[in-house]
């Protein structure tokens, strides 16, 4: 196969680099071309073609007597290959700087790849030094712990380069910190995974199961995957998860001295070689760390079906899909029973989920009835219970899902002015505790009412700037979605529930560390959690159009995010279970979304639609 021209074409004034891809072996060769000058601006590092995701791409290094600008525009192109420690790359660089220089401190996402210009030093004609600048959009960084955080703001960084005295090629001595490449570039490189660690802020499940909780990071694509996962794991939890979470690994776990790769035998089952740390541990202890290590290879090959751990020479334990379950709860192991929602006589309905039968029948109980016009209403995990709001928004009700028993008096009551200033949809986590905001302006609060009633405690909520208009709680109960509107824009936030000590009968709550989930987004409509990491959002940029699509609960974007659009979406709902199909409703009332088609109208009239949570 000849070469060919990168992915994007060639910029205005830019020189276009090359692409050799070798089908047959699956390689792909990077290199700049045989001539380049030695000032001005270079064109951006757009992506290679990601057309066979079996292909390898690696760089060419660099050619005797490059200039400094094809120098530059090399290293950048050796970034987005396939390298595993970027030797590469560092033969761009001086002896020092290849030694000091540390790829995997942070990478850096921009919105194009990085353009060059030339600095304001060093750049005499026929010196020994030379300089430039990379600038462009900042977009994202993944630190060290490989931990996604959105970012905004331009970018510029010098690159300083010196003519070796001895070999007289030009060479970086001076770079900006980690790795830095357009999103092109990052998409094809990186991958998007969950490793899991338990719930320590929470009381275990029903069953006594520790709660499996998602901890998203990315990890290079095609270079060895699997094996950077199990390392993540024993690392630890990122940072921002880590006050809630704990790992059944004991500290100083890591990977058996000498072993450099991990990979499945043909039963699907992986191997994982310890050190000494994990040699003399318990049963128990063993089965929840080869939970953590199944549910995270699951996140990246489902096709992993066994994990074995070996320490000191032994088999220590060994663990399948099946007995996972039976160690920890994760939340999209669970499938709900019903879709529910509120028909055009304001009573709460339901329809078997996943069964295909569409006939909807009224709730048992007093949310059932009519009695009570309704606005929202939550349905607990168990599907035993409900909230349910009224419809001028200013009372919350508790009833039983299972019998005819009367309303009884409202848990919670709003003295809001309008309804657009009580109380939100309420949300169940999976411990049985409720959650709703109050809006009222003269009193904001975001509550907790533990097992759906008694006094309401109060979640103390340091760092929200504007007002809570909608609530979710994740399946593993330490992670809230809160769509919150700050001067007309609505954005969806999320943050780590945190259970302190409080006055000795009663938790201390309180939402940390909020961060952006649609840092493009202007306006956030109606939200739900779809995933152990992910959610479905109706929202709109700045200008745009009204979107339905899929988010990250760091703020990345997947890459199914848009789905086929809708309009004047009133909710839209989702389950952890990725078979149930997603249900909206709208001004054409209940829509659904079968597999890979567009939106179908199931129910002329529907306000609200959910699955329980």
């Amino acid at each position: 196969m000849g070469a060919e021209q990168r992915e994007g074409g060639t910029r205005s004034g830019r020189t276009p680099g090359r692409a050799m891809a070798y089908a047959a072996c699956g390689v792909v060769l990077l290199s700049g071309c045989a001539s380049m000058p030695d000032s001005g601006d270079l064109r951006n590092v757009e992506s290679t073609p990601r057309q066979d995701t079996q292909v390898r791409v690696f760089a060419m290094p660099p050619r005797d007597d490059a200039p400094p600008a094809e120098i530059v525009q090399g290293f950048l192109e050796a970034l987005t290959s396939d390298d595993p420690r970027y030797s590469t790359a560092r033969q761009y660089l001086t002896d020092r700087a290849a030694r000091t220089w540390e790829p995997e401190r942070s990478t850096t996402v921009l919105a194009d790849g990085p353009a060059t210009e030339a600095g304001p030093a060093g750049t005499r004609e026929g010196g020994d030094d030379f300089s430039f600048v990379l600038t462009g959009t900042r977009v994202a960084t993944v630190d060290a712990q490989q931990s996604y955080a959105p970012a905004s703001g331009s970018y510029g960084q010098p690159v300083h380069l010196t003519r070796d005295k001895k070999t007289g090629q030009w060479r970086i001595d001076a770079l900006p910190t980690g790795v830095v490449m357009g999103k092109s570039d990052f998409q094809r490189n990186y991958v998007a995974v969950n490793k899991y660690y338990f719930a320590s802020n929470t009381k275990a499940d029903a069953s006594g199961q520790p709660m499996a909780v998602a901890d998203p990071v990315y990890v290079r694509e095609r270079v060895d995957p699997m094996t950077q996962m199990v390392r993540s794991v024993l690392t630890g939890p990122t940072s921002w998860l880590r006050p809630v979470v704990r790992s059944s690994f004991p500290t100083g776990t890591a990977l058996s001295k000498g072993v450099t790769s991990l990979t499945p035998d043909d039963q699907n089952k992986l191997t994982v070689p310890l050190n000494d740390r994990a040699a003399h541990i318990g049963q128990g202890k063993c089965d929840e760390m080869a939970a953590q290590l199944l549910f995270s290879l699951q996140s990246l090959a489902p096709t992993v079906d066994e994990v074995t751990l070996r320490a000191g020479g032994t088999q220590l334990c060994s663990l399948n899909e099946e007995r996972a379950a039976a160690v920890a709860a994760r939340g999209s192991q669970s499938s709900p029973g019903y879709l529910y929602f509120i028909d055009a006589q304001h009573r709460l309905v339901r329809m078997a989920s996943g069964s295909g039968d569409t006939k909807a029948d009224p709730v048992p109980g007093a949310f059932g009835d009519g009695a009570k016009a309704l606005r929202s209403v939550a349905v607990a995990h168990d599907e035993h219970s409900a909230a349910g709001v009224a419809l001028d928004g200013r009372t919350l009700y508790v009833a039983s899902t299972l019998s005819g028993n009367s309303i009884g008096d409202p848990v919670l009551q709003s003295k809001g002015k309008t309804e657009t200033d009580r109380l939100t949809t309420p949300s169940w986590d999976a411990h049985g505790d409720l959650w709703v905001a109050d809006r009222d302006p003269a009193d904001p609060r975001l509550l907790l009412l533990e097992k759906g009633g008694g006094e309401p405690l109060k979640v103390l909520t340091p760092g929200l700037d504007g007002r809570i208009n909608a609530v979710r709680v994740a399946a593993d109960g330490v992670r809230i979605a809160l769509v919150v509107d700050k001067g007309g824009k609505q954005s969806l936030l999320i943050g780590r529930i945190e259970r302190g000590v409080g006055d000795g009968t009663r938790p201390a709550m309180s939402v940390q560390e909020l961060r952006s989930a649609t840092p493009e987004l202007e306006k956030v409509t109606a939200m739900s959690w779809a995933g152990d990491s992910r959610l479905v959002v109706v929202g709109r940029e700045a200008g745009g159009v009204e979107q339905v699509q899929y988010v990250q609960c760091d703020g990345s974007f997947p890459e199914a995010g848009t789905l086929p659009g809708l309009t004047e979406v009133r909710s839209i709902a989702a389950t952890e279970d990725s078979d149930l199909p997603l249900f909206a409703t709208s001004k054409d009332g209940l829509l659904w979304l079968p597999g890979g088609s567009g939106w179908r109208t199931l129910k002329e009239t529907a306000s609200v639609a959910f699955y329980p949570g």
